[in-house]
């Protein structure tokens, strides 16, 4: 039995796939299951690999993690680069094996029957590729026409099995499309099986409808979120990303947003990423003073980049004063933008506590936040684009 290491690349930006506010498909909910989780637990049950790395954007390897450990797998995370070479290289530094397969998360339906044919080729070549054939006219179309023979042309899918030394060397500084290129332009033995048309890679939306996956769950997702701040003497407060003119000042590291603060805690809370403090220490002078509704987007990007929908806000911002009342409606307009929601998502509600306590006392503001998210439901979509 061969050594062999299984490398999942998903650390990929997802450029022409992710457009009018869809997520990274890496992080396509197939049930619950991200993709690039599915895609990795399908390959590896095929054998027994000495281990499985998975190439991740270093800002979701803590995300992933959380996956990984929730559902006890030891598959190891590798920081993926700017280009999808430099994360196969990142991922190669920690391969010791004879042999490595390389896949792309992109191709989400691989039959084991294709790594089968692979592993019996393993020995003959340095790098072993699945193919699928050309069945139409191909013409190459630069300074007249050129019609090409179709039976000597081969549509390169993944994975691709490769002798790890070969490879590594392989790669060097050039760049390349795929390991297999890479291993021939060096000299290498590249063999070619033939693959399969399940094996399609997922470039964009409507390549779903042809993939027959299983739809998103459609699960509810509820995330909650409060912070307090003081208030001493000033000239104003934001609040929801709106300047409130009154005699207070709210005493915070950042700019003392306590409403997009409670918002940004509901939301990390509905994914399941943490909190606030997490993200944007106070004791990092990198946001001191930070715009609060910078952070939040940055939150609100991660949210919609893994896969979720933020369907429904409601607030309650507990204050004495300043008086909430005239401003709830443009808090309201603000945090739909911020959102990208529509405003009758969004629901405000301001109340006094009846002089009692802290807030009574006018020493500071409690805001509470609620928010409904649900998996992006990638299957409507490609049902609206068919018809």
């Amino acid at each position: 039995m061969h050594k062999i290491t299984l490398i999942v690349l998903s650390a990929g930006d997802s450029s022409r796939f992710q457009t009018k506010k869809i997520p990274k498909k890496q992080w396509l909910r197939i049930g619950e299951l991200p993709l690039w989780l599915k895609v990795a637990q399908e390959i590896s049950s095929y054998y027994p690999f000495s281990k499985v790395l998975i190439s991740a954007k270093e800002c979701e390897k803590k995300y992933m993690q959380r996956y990984l450990d929730s559902f006890g797998l030891d598959f190891l995370l590798t920081t993926g680069g700017e280009t999808r070479q430099e994360s196969l290289k990142n991922a190669l530094s920690q391969v010791d094996e004879e042999f490595v397969l390389v896949s792309d998360v992109a191709r989400c339906s691989i039959p084991k029957s294709i790594f089968d044919t692979i592993l019996l080729e393993a020995n003959n070549y340095d790098c072993v590729v699945p193919y699928i054939p050309i069945n139409d006219t191909i013409v190459y179309d630069k300074d007249g026409l050129e019609y090409l023979q179709r039976e000597q042309i081969k549509i390169i899918q993944t994975p691709q099995l490769s002798k790890t030394k070969i490879l590594k060397n392989a790669l060097g500084n050039h760049t390349y499309t795929d390991e297999s290129s890479a291993i021939y332009a060096n000299g290498g033995k590249v063999g070619f099986v033939l693959g399969s048309l399940q094996s399609r890679k997922l470039t964009s939306l409507e390549d779903l409808s042809s993939l027959s996956l299983p739809p998103p769950n459609k699960k509810t997702l509820i995330g909650c979120g409060s912070d307090i701040h003081a208030l001493k003497k000033g000239e104003g407060i934001l609040l929801g990303g709106v300047f409130i003119p009154c005699e207070f000042k709210l005493i915070a590291h950042s700019d003392g947003d306590v409403c997009l603060h409670a918002l940004s805690d509901a939301i990390l809370g509905g994914i399941g990423a943490g909190d606030i403090g997490e993200w944007f220490p106070d004791n990092d002078e990198t946001y001191k003073n930070a715009d609060s509704a910078k952070l939040l987007e940055q939150i609100t990007n991660f949210t919609l980049n893994v896969g979720y929908t933020i369907q429904q806000v409601d607030i309650t911002i507990f204050a004495q004063k300043p008086k909430i009342s005239p401003y709830k409606q443009a808090i309201e307009k603000n945090i739909a933008k911020l959102l990208g929601i529509p405003l009758f998502c969004v629901n405000v509600k301001a109340t006094t506590t009846e002089k009692l306590g802290f807030i009574g006392r006018q020493e500071g503001i409690l805001v509470h936040s609620n928010v409904v998210l649900t998996y992006f439901q990638w299957h409507n979509k490609t049902n609206e684009e068919e018809q």
